[in-house]
């Protein structure tokens, strides 16, 4: 989950990596570092720190780094090692020629180890990656591009590496297995990195590297090749998305303007999937005749991308009469897989990388399964190893708390079930029409709600003190409790969970009492009535209620004291609507608690490793 920055050109390197790794502090800030080849020559130049970027200009300004004009940079989510100095990339050999950065886990790095360590190597570091810096110095002999492609061989694993040498100072070499890892294409400059924001101020040519392919970057030019040193043919992709997207624009946190944005994404996703009143699912990969022979789904995902596939479920049965399974993507692979060629597996990831969900759709697709991708990034590793992909086009999103990437997954499943839908026959034509015009009202339906977001920010100064947290909802909100304690306990560190609402009788409701809060998904539903006598029994415990309700709900006011209000909607479009107030009331909290909002402790955007 770390984020990896490279240069090599006629520029000042360092700034252009320093300015990578800012825009890659989403994927991982526990310590961060930097190396260059000084144009004067010598030895390589390192620089590390634990702690977030500005801990490591702060060491630079005072131990400048020599001028140089090619250089690796790490922002780091610690997996093996505490976050410390030591620990940090750039990792270098003893003799301080060869340095690597490094994405990824190398799963058998302690036979590595072992062995290096038998030849006489010493290691400095906590880490796996410093096997791999020990490995590329033992197979060197005069050609780092030939020792890179020799050590690589040796590694088990996920990884994404970015190697340069001070032998050869015109060099920079990349490879990749299982983690992300792009080429930027410039004009007299090339560029390596994790993800798009870090360099699309210099290019918006990238090629985005396959499993098992090296990238050898100069200042002329970039060769990309295979592992065992064929040359492939890359693509030169061009990137869309503006800069000002992966800017704060003003807003004193990306999560909050990633909220503010939800409108224009779902509106931008009813241009492209909606032509004359029908569901257009240009990328599907599926014909009609495939999808009719469907007879059973299965939904891989994590964390929120999960909480949409459980929404998901909800919608697709409901509306095509086709079964639906969720599967968190860690768990799927090893229980015993019961798919064939009549089940679709729809796999969900803001990245496209989840490395958990990855693994799940390998496995689906070995046993004969189908795979349709729900994903936020083109040219993901998801995108390319599915069937079909429904991009949701939502832009980066670099809060950590994933805001807009979860309502248009959910937006995504709506559209998919509708598509079912009219295949299977499981909706009459009209139900059909009127669910496609209550959809087109969303995105002024969100504006709507933003414009009262004031008096969520009073009410959480009233609850941010309360040391627990429960989440209720019912039917196709259950779901959307889980969400919603997901996205308190990311950015506030408050415990909350989230329950099916008729579950609380069978264990939670031990927990209530004048100190404990509880969010109450109650819009005017089939269900709304029980959840009345849920926020009653938790109100006779002294338990302190906020209820999110429908708005001219007359009633609700007089069981609880805090009602957030969403529009009238269709019954089951009400968890696009809950979504906005659960996640600025987690928002409003964290700031009210002093939190880091964007970049909490522990978390980073891109889980790429299992």
């Amino acid at each position: 989950m770390c984020g990896i920055t490279g240069y090599v050109g006629g520029k000042e390197a360092l700034p252009i990596l320093i300015e990578g790794l800012k825009n890659l502090e989403y994927r991982g800030y526990d310590s961060s570092g930097v190396c260059v080849v000084p144009a004067a020559g010598g030895t390589l130049e390192i620089r590390k720190e634990q702690g977030k970027i500005r801990c490591l200009e702060e060491l630079m300004l005072k131990d400048p780094m020599p001028k140089a004009h090619i250089g690796i940079a790490h922002t780091r989510w610690a997996t093996h090692g505490a976050p410390c100095r030591k620990n940090s990339h750039p990792h270098s050999n003893l003799d301080q020629t060869i340095a690597v950065v490094h994405n990824g886990i190398i799963e058998n790095y302690q036979t590595l180890k072992a062995a290096l360590i038998r030849k006489g190597y010493k290691f400095l570091s906590e880490t796996d990656t410093e096997v791999i810096v020990h490995l590329i110095s033992e197979y060197f002999e005069g050609d780092i591009v030939q020792a890179v492609q020799r050590a690589i061989q040796d590694l088990e694993g996920a990884f994404a590496i970015g190697v340069v040498s001070s032998d050869d100072p015109a060099t920079l070499v990349a490879a990749r297995v299982g983690s992300p890892l792009i080429v930027g294409i410039g004009k007299g400059e090339n560029f390596i990195a994790s993800d798009v924001p870090a360099i699309i101020r210099h290019t918006r040519k990238v090629i985005y590297l396959k499993d098992k392919e090296i990238a050898v970057l100069r200042r002329d030019g970039v060769e990309v090749m295979t592992f065992a040193g064929k040359k492939v043919k890359y693509k030169i992709d061009h990137v869309t998305f503006q800069m000002e997207a992966a800017q704060k624009q003003g807003y004193p946190h990306f999560m909050l303007k990633e909220i503010h944005e939800q409108p224009d994404v779902l509106a931008k996703m009813l241009k492209l999937r909606l032509k004359a009143g029908r569901v257009t699912l240009e990328g599907l990969g599926l014909s009609d005749a495939a999808l009719k022979n469907i007879s059973r789904i299965k939904v891989v995902a994590c964390g929120t991308a999960y909480h949409a596939g459980l929404v998901g479920r909800y919608i697709i049965e409901e509306l095509a009469g086709v079964p639906v399974d969720v599967d968190v993507s860690s768990e799927f692979r090893y229980r015993t897989l019961l798919v064939d060629k009549k089940t679709l597996v729809v796999a969900v990831s803001q990245s496209g990388e989840t490395a958990d969900t990855l693994a799940a759709i390998r496995e689906a697709r070995a046993k004969g399964a189908k795979v349709v991708s729900i994903c936020n990034v083109i040219g993901s590793s998801l995108a390319r190893e599915s069937d079909g992909v429904l991009y949701t086009h939502a832009g980066p999103e670099i809060g950590v708390a994933s805001t807009k990437a979860y309502t248009a997954q959910l937006f995504m499943f709506y559209i998919f079930a509708l598509k079912l839908a009219e295949v299977h026959g499981g909706l009459a034509p009209k139900a059909c029409l009127q669910l496609i015009k209550d959809l087109v009202e969303i995105p002024a339906l969100y504006r709507k709600i933003l414009k009262g977001l004031g008096k969520i920010t009073s009410m959480a100064k009233d609850f941010s003190h309360f040391g627990c947290f429960l989440y209720l909802g019912r039917n196709i909100n259950y779901p959307s409790a889980l969400e919603g304690a997901l996205k308190l306990k990311e950015i506030s560190y408050i415990p909350a969970e989230g329950y099916a609402a008729g579950e609380m009788k069978h264990g939670p409701i031990a927990l209530i009492d004048e100190y404990r809060a509880v969010v109450c998904i109650a819009p005017q539903s089939d269900v709304y009535e029980k959840m009345i006598s849920n926020i009653q029994e938790i109100l006779s415990r002294k338990g302190k209620v906020i209820a999110i309700a429908t708005e001219g709900d007359q009633v609700i006011s007089s069981h609880a004291t805090h009602v957030i209000t969403i529009p009238r909607t269709h019954k089951l479009l009400t968890p696009l609507l809950a979504a906005l107030p659960l996640q600025f009331l987690a928002y409003a909290i964290a700031v009210n608690r002093g939190c880091d909002v964007d970049q909490p402790r522990n978390l980073a955007k891109s889980v790429t490793v299992e």
